[in-house]
């Protein structure tokens, strides 16, 4: 029901533009967010928002990096990336229906995630 594209390699310092697609006009209504895991990490939420797109959460490692955003008309999460460093290589997954206030607790739908490769 969700499905993310946009991932792929890019040298340090370039950006990305991840998108996440909803199948349904129900996910108009919940909070969503971005999550990411790397190899032998625990998985980490990146970026949270409000249903409404008014609000979000960044995490440390992403403030003033990344920027979330999300159209309802289009049924579409969004994560642009920029500044893009080797640490920031992990899966990347869009989640939807949790607390978007602290990115992280249960989410109940699940992406099956996209790769990003920060690399020269």
């Amino acid at each position: 029901q969700l499905v993310e594209s946009g991932g792929g390699l890019v040298q340090p310092g370039g950006s990305l533009t991840l998108s996440c697609t909803a199948a349904e006009s129900t996910f108009r209504d919940l909070n969503m967010g971005w999550f990411r895991q790397a190899p032998g990490k625990e998985r980490e939420g990146v970026s949270c928002i409000h249903w409404d797109g008014g609000r979000a959460y960044y995490a440390d490692s992403a403030k003033g990096r990344f920027t979330i955003s999300k159209d309802n008309a289009k049924n579409t999460l969004y994560l642009q990336m920029n500044s893009l460093k080797p640490d920031d290589t992990a899966t990347y997954y869009c989640a939807a229906g949790g607390p978007y206030d602290v990115c992280s607790g249960q989410w109940p739908y699940w992406g099956q995630g996209t790769q990003v490769t920060v690399s020269s």
